[in-house]
């Protein structure tokens, strides 16, 4: 048979491999790039001034406020329940490993809306709890408390996920030469554990604060939508829309757009970082 008659794969190809670009640049422009040059649009359709008033109005630093302070709780807390439930996961033989696992697993599992409902449930007035909190003038619900419960139940298996994931692989036996030569439990932890796993832990840190900023769902049933004590920055940009105050809206919206676009960029540097290290070329 002549190699003429053979069929030409390498132009098939390459043919496949334009098209499959071509599709993924179509929805990557109509699903991203479109409705960000939206938001920037509409943000700014009445000009420069007008936006800076809509960021800089009472309420709009109010939303931003509220929602900064829930992140500088929130994030240490993850942060260190991700640290240490990753290092008890990965560097311990314990008991029931798949459960605690599966524990971790559980907030991607439950919808947000059912974590407000579930705190409802329990701090709500006619909650399980509600009768003593109301003895003792203690308020979680509508109140910030019931907005960081929510907000780090949604974040928590961030950190843990991300640490646990890299710390399975890279195995303990650093930790163990260690404790061999006299270090410490804590020594380990801190000169072995904490350096081989930075990359990781803000790559795990990054996305927990992306998800607090960005929480709708469960802050939305607990917070009451009170104007300037309980609206995060998402919950206000909700109210604005649905008073039709546009600009408003799309201003507000655009400052956590910014977020967004600095938050995958540092993310990717980290994910090169990271990838890098594990290099075995850089080991």
């Amino acid at each position: 048979m002549s190699n003429n008659s053979l069929p030409n794969t390498s132009q098939d190809s390459t043919a496949v491999k334009y098209i499959l670009i071509s599709i993924s640049l179509i929805f990557f422009s109509l699903f991203l790039i479109l409705p960000l040059i939206v938001v920037f649009k509409e943000a700014l359709a009445q000009g420069v001034y007008v936006y800076i008033e809509a960021l800089t109005s009472e309420e709009a630093l109010s939303a931003l406020k509220l929602t900064l302070i829930v992140l500088l709780i929130t994030l240490p807390l993850s942060t260190i329940f991700g640290v240490f439930a990753a290092w008890l996961l990965s560097k311990f033989a314990i008991k029931y490993k798949t459960i605690l696992i599966t524990l971790i697993d559980l907030p991607f599992a439950i919808s947000p809306i059912v974590v407000g409902l579930m705190y409802i449930l329990l701090f709500g007035r006619n909650g399980w709890f509600g009768e003593f909190l109301s003895n003792h003038d203690i308020k979680i619900i509508f109140a910030l408390p019931g907005i960081v419960l929510s907000t780090l139940f949604v974040t928590m298996p961030f950190v843990a996920k991300e640490l646990l994931a890299f710390m399975q692989t890279q195995g303990k036996e650093e930790e163990e030469a260690a404790i061999i030569l006299g270090a410490s439990g804590w020594k380990t932890f801190w000169y072995i554990t904490i350096p081989n796993i930075k990359w990781s832990l803000l790559y795990g840190i990054i996305l927990c604060s992306a998800r607090s900023i960005g929480e709708f769902g469960a802050v939305s049933v607990v917070s009451g939508h009170i104007r300037n004590r309980t609206n995060t920055a998402p919950l206000h940009i909700e109210i604005l829309y649905n008073e039709y105050n546009f600009t408003g809206a799309f201003a507000l919206a655009s400052i956590l757009t910014i977020f967004a676009i600095i938050t995958l960029i540092i993310k990717n540097l980290l994910e090169y970082k990271n990838s890098e290290y594990l290099s075995p070329i850089n080991k």
